[in-house]
């Protein structure tokens, strides 16, 4: 089974594992025909999350670790001298070293099957033979056309033909991208199968790719904060980083054990909301119901600000206090009858917190309120602000090896494509602050806090099921009443994936200008008239989003009865769970 965000990375998953290969081979290939066909959510210079278990150790959750670090010039004080109060969204100033490729290339060594040639095929296929271009990806294209034709020139080389906007739904390629792909194929040599990848790994890290980042972003170029500044990150920085495997991070609810990355990235924060809930009655843990949406959006807030004041590379030990249950009980009993509309992390014993500067969004800040273009898909300003989503996909193979990534960055809006290579870097560094004092402030070698956050379900000690969404903040916020749906209401996967769901924006966003919203909380109309009335009573800042517009959930896994599922997100129409 396969289920991803676009029907032909479905598709080239479902056709590696019709033609013998695992469920890490036909990850791999699905996610680089992704960065081809949602160009506006990821990229070969983004970045990624992933969680998995293998058919020989069903019970040990493994994180693949694709978040780069800071570069090492990407110092506080630089940024400060450059007049910088905040890392812009958009630009090479905000670019942390691409982890993403080098993660997919190691997960295929070391679980995979397949040689990385064939795996590629796919990807290369729709890059130089052409694929239909969605309607969000030239509505984002639209968005910043300007931009790239004053002052991103490569962008508008690559994603301007003739000067305009490709149509919707037009046959798009971008061969720059095939050269690059078949270029990495081709420096796949060895006498074994891991040391030809092992070849491809150092040509992206130590070869053409990193040169060319290197002098193009050294070149001043437009930042969303106005100014033309040149990039910091270098050839030697995209040398020294390497994606690893790490521990998962654990916690129990009502019977299933639930695998996160660690606190790098935000995916503790959920367990953190289930342990809240955890306290409350099966009755007010509805999503579908007022008491249940008060209670999921005021755990949510609570969550998410510990996320801010604690998470980071620098705060791994903090989950212990994070997750006990003294600490849970004490958060739990924050939650009353009505909306909090303050920022409230809880208080260790070891460390105080990090509390961020807190700027209030308008009420028609469309980043904030549901009114994004449809389906969470990104933002883009003409002046460069960038406000990005990502992809998702999940597997599952006949031997009952399961894979959930989340792979994000190199949007086509978030820094000038380079003209040889077809892919520009992300943006994660605008995660961090210019502020020593936060966890997740700007450091040299230092991973800025991810929001990409898939999940692993256990039960009775054996993996059997994965999930995740795009979202940027709301990745979580929209697993959680999947999660209480499926556990807790008996809800079938795609029933809860299909349900209509909701999310809180009293929070700082993780992204550039992270604007905030005291009491704030989006919901699908869906959820009814009624519903919405009683939360406005209980004090939540309540915008009605429209009746599928919240959520691009997919998951994969395996029934009791040893059949298996998969399903997908059918808002926007391009999400697709596939399998045999």
């Amino acid at each position: 089974m396969v289920a991803s965000t676009h029907w032909l990375g479905t598709a080239a998953g479902q056709a590696v594992l019709e033609r013998g290969g695992n469920a890490f081979d036909a990850a791999v290939a699905c996610a680089f025909v992704l960065q081809v066909v949602e160009p506006h959510l990821n990229g070969p210079g983004g970045d990624l999350v992933g969680i998995f278990s293998t058919s020989e150790e069903p019970g040990e959750p493994i994180v693949l670790m694709g978040q780069g670090p800071a570069p090492s010039q990407a110092t506080i004080d630089h940024y400060r001298a450059e007049g910088l109060s905040s890392i812009p969204g958009a630009g090479g100033l905000a670019a942390a070293v691409p982890g993403a490729t080098d993660a997919w290339l190691l997960l295929l060594r070391d679980y995979g099957t397949w040689e990385l040639e064939d795996v590629l095929k796919f990807a290369i296929d729709y890059s130089r033979s052409g694929f239909p271009i969605l309607d969000r990806v030239v509505a984002t294209i639209e968005t910043v056309a300007s931009l790239f034709r004053e002052n991103w020139t490569s962008s508008a080389d690559l994603w301007l033909p003739d000067g305009n906007a490709p149509a919707r739904g037009s046959h798009f390629q971008n061969l720059p991208l095939a050269r690059t792909f078949e270029r990495l194929a081709k420096a796949a040599k060895g006498t074994s199968r891991a040391s030809r990848i092992d070849a491809a790994r150092a040509e992206w890290s130590e070869g053409f790719v990193a040169e060319t980042a290197e002098k193009f972003l050294a070149m001043p170029h437009r930042h969303s904060n106005g100014a033309d500044l040149p990039g910091v990150i270098t050839a030697a920085d995209f040398a020294a980083f390497r994606a690893q495997f790490e521990t998962a991070v654990c916690a129990d609810f009502r019977g299933v054990t639930i695998a996160k990355a660690g606190p790098w990235s935000q995916g503790p924060a959920l367990l953190e909301m289930l342990g809240i809930l955890d306290g409350f009655p099966d009755d007010e843990l509805d999503p579908a119901s007022a008491a249940g949406a008060h209670n999921i959006l005021e755990a949510e807030k609570l969550a998410l600000a510990d996320r801010d004041s604690y998470f980071g590379d620098s705060n791994q030990g903090v989950l212990s206090e994070l997750l006990s249950p003294e600490y849970l009980a004490g958060r739990r009993a924050l939650i009353g009858p009505e909306a909090s509309r303050e920022f409230r992390p809880g208080l260790l014993s070891t460390q105080l917190p990090f509390i961020p500067p807190l700027n209030s969004a308008d009420r028609d800040q469309t980043a904030r309120s549901g009114k994004t273009p449809p389906f969470g898909e990104p933002t883009v300003e003409e002046n460069g602000e960038t406000k990005g989503d990502t992809c998702h996909l999940d597997v599952v193979d006949r031997w009952g090896n399961l894979v959930s990534v989340t792979p994000s960055g190199g949007w086509l809006q978030s820094s000038p494509a380079f003209p040889e290579l077809g892919f520009c870097l992300g943006t994660r560094l605008q995660m961090t602050w210019l502020d020593p004092r936060s966890p997740s402030a700007l450091k040299p070698g230092m991973r800025p806090r991810t929001t990409l956050t898939p999940t692993l379900l256990l039960r009775n000690g054996k993996a059997f099921s994965t999930l995740g969404s795009p979202g940027g903040d709301q990745q979580d916020q929209w697993q959680l009443p999947y999660l209480l749906r499926t556990i807790v209401g008996g809800y079938s996967p795609q029933e809860a994936i299909d349900a209509p769901t909701l999310h809180s924006t009293s929070f700082p966003d993780s992204f550039w200008p992270r604007h905030w919203e005291p009491g704030g909380a989006v919901l699908e109309s869906r959820l009814g008239e009624d519903l919405i009335s009683e939360l406005r009573d209980r004090g939540h800042e309540v915008t009605v989003a429209g009746d599928w517009t919240l959520g691009r959930l997919s998951a994969v896994g395996i029934e009791p009865d040893g059949s298996y599922f998969a399903a997908a997100n059918p808002r926007g129409m391009q999400g697709y769970a596939a399998g045999r």
